[in-house]
């Protein structure tokens, strides 16, 4: 069936997909950094439409996080169906190591990690070859032979083949099966404007492997296509024969170098085979492609009242999220934060959020800081966040960029609880000049009869990843800095883009 669908077909903060199906269902996890829970877990029957069921780590004995950098805790995990389980194996960067866990049910709940101390490398990779041997594969790209059940490594790492010479950082290993041979796909080039993939063959899972004359098959490096940085894929043959590739991309916008506010997406293309090799069709916003039968999921609700037993798996938090520190219970049909760092530059901040999906998008929620103090936050990490902040008598825009810290503005508190909000307005896809910002960020919040009191407005790149650094996205959310915080619902929106 030819039709139409939008790139990216998982929008925010959901980078280094990896992809498995199950009959003629699909299932794709993506790396989650320094929140928790981590690795978020999707579920499609058409690959254009996915739904979050869960998230593979979402125990405290799963992750521990408490030392990891923003931008450090979980990489790029493959996630593979074998022999009845689905098998999902990652790494905890920089002092947890390769683990892996498996589970009957790809929406949880997951196995405690095994540790796989033969496995120094990020990216790893499974794959089962028709003896039962599995190998797993990762940056460098090294291979060893392990014992998926124990995660003791089987044989000595072994260097098979390191992508283009002279190319960096050849990482994102995948290896299939296809007739009668090995295909190992790799992305290379580093995760910035030079990303790409490429593709070599072999007649065995450890080689030796003949990269493909057409390498590399994926890149838009030195273009001027609105997807930039594409790579980190994943092959996936559908049900129907047809094969796919799932990968990571941005969607820059504004001036010079071009600022992505979003993080990495989730992009989808087909795939043709040409003498043996795969062929990726063009990517861009709008695809055409001959389809699955389509098989669209119902749009979550805009709007979290918090009035159910658990959060929704959308909801993450920084590095941890003790039971002392949140409550659903306490003021029933109200999220209660405690607070437990005096503000976002605490590593330990209690913060639930979302990941921003959107280029432009309106965020509210009610909040009550009788007992505390807290707000609505843009966080990109501990030293790049926007918020708005209501508490002490008064409500107050909190700025962080890098070193320089500037309380912005301030109006006395109105009585009761207040509605805070965040917009977010993209530029236009034409810069009108080189230093033009990727979007404006506008914070305040609501009068008594809905109007919105913008109490600032300020340029978006600097909660964006070209200013500072890392490889994460923005996460929209509730915190407390301190005393108890109480917020009764949360909404979500989308607003137009500008043409």
């Amino acid at each position: 069936m030819i039709g139409r669908y939008a790139n990216p077909v998982i929008a925010g903060m959901h980078p280094d997909p990896s992809i498995c199906r199950v009959g003629e269902h699909y299932y794709l996890a993506c790396s989650s950094f320094e929140y928790f829970p981590g690795v978020p877990i999707f579920h499609s029957l058409d690959l254009v439409h996915w739904e979050l069921i869960g998230n593979a780590l979402d125990r405290p004995s799963q992750l521990p996080l408490d030392n990891a950098p923003s931008s450090g805790g979980v990489y790029a995990p493959t996630l593979r169906h074998y022999d009845g389980r689905f098998w999902l194996i990652t790494s905890n960067v920089p002092h947890g190591g390769t683990l892996l866990v498996t589970s009957t049910d790809p929406a949880g709940p997951w196995s405690e990690p095994r540790a796989l101390p033969g496995v120094q490398g990020i990216d790893p990779d499974l794959a089962w070859d028709d003896d039962g041997n599995c190998w797993c594969t990762f940056a460098g790209i090294e291979q060893v032979r392990i014992d998926p059940a124990t995660g003791a490594a089987l044989s000595r790492p072994r260097r098979i083949w390191s992508g283009t010479p002279g190319t960096q950082w050849p990482e994102a290993p995948h290896l299939y099966k296809v007739g009668d041979l090995w295909y190992l796909l790799i992305a290379e080039g580093g995760t910035e404007r030079g990303h790409g993939i490429s593709v070599a063959r072999g007649p065995s899972p450890n080689g030796p492997f003949e990269p493909c004359p057409g390498n590399p098959i994926l890149t838009h490096r030195s273009t001027d296509q609105p997807i930039q940085n594409t790579g980190h894929g994943d092959l996936v043959q559908a049900h129907d024969g047809s094969w796919w590739m799932v990968f990571l991309g941005i969607r820059p916008r504004g001036g010079t170098p071009g600022w992505h506010v979003l993080g990495r997406e989730t992009f989808l293309a087909p795939v043709a085979w040409v003498d043996g090799w795969p062929v990726v069709d063009d990517v861009s916003p709008e695809m055409q492609a001959d389809l699955l039968p389509q098989h669209p999921f119902p749009e979550p609700p805009a709007r979290d009242d918090f009035d159910g037993a658990d959060l929704h798996p959308r909801w993450i938090s920084v590095r941890s999220r003790p039971g002392a520190t949140w409550s659903l219970k306490d003021r029933p049909g109200w999220l209660t934060l405690h607070g437990r760092g005096g503000s976002l530059d605490d590593p330990a901040v209690s913060f639930v959020g979302r990941r921003q999906e959107h280029l432009s998008c309106r965020v509210r929620t009610l909040i009550d800081a009788s007992a505390g103090r807290g707000g609505l936050a843009v966080r990109l990490d501990e030293q790049h966040h926007y918020e708005i902040e209501a508490g002490d008598g008064e409500i107050c825009v909190r700025v962080r960029i890098g070193p320089v810290v500037q309380w912005r503005t301030a109006r006395p508190e109105p009585t009761g609880p207040v509605v805070l909000r965040i917009e977010t307005q993209a530029s236009g896809p034409s810069p009108d000049h080189p230093r033009q910002e990727p979007d404006v960020v506008r914070l305040g919040f609501e009068s008594s009869d809905g109007r919105f009191v913008v109490l600032d407005e300020l340029d978006g790149r600097y909660l964006s990843t070209e200013v500072a650094g890392g490889f994460t996205g923005r996460v929209i959310g509730m915190y407390a800095a301190a005393g108890t915080v109480r917020f009764d619902w949360l909404s979500y929106d989308p607003t137009p883009d500008p043409p």
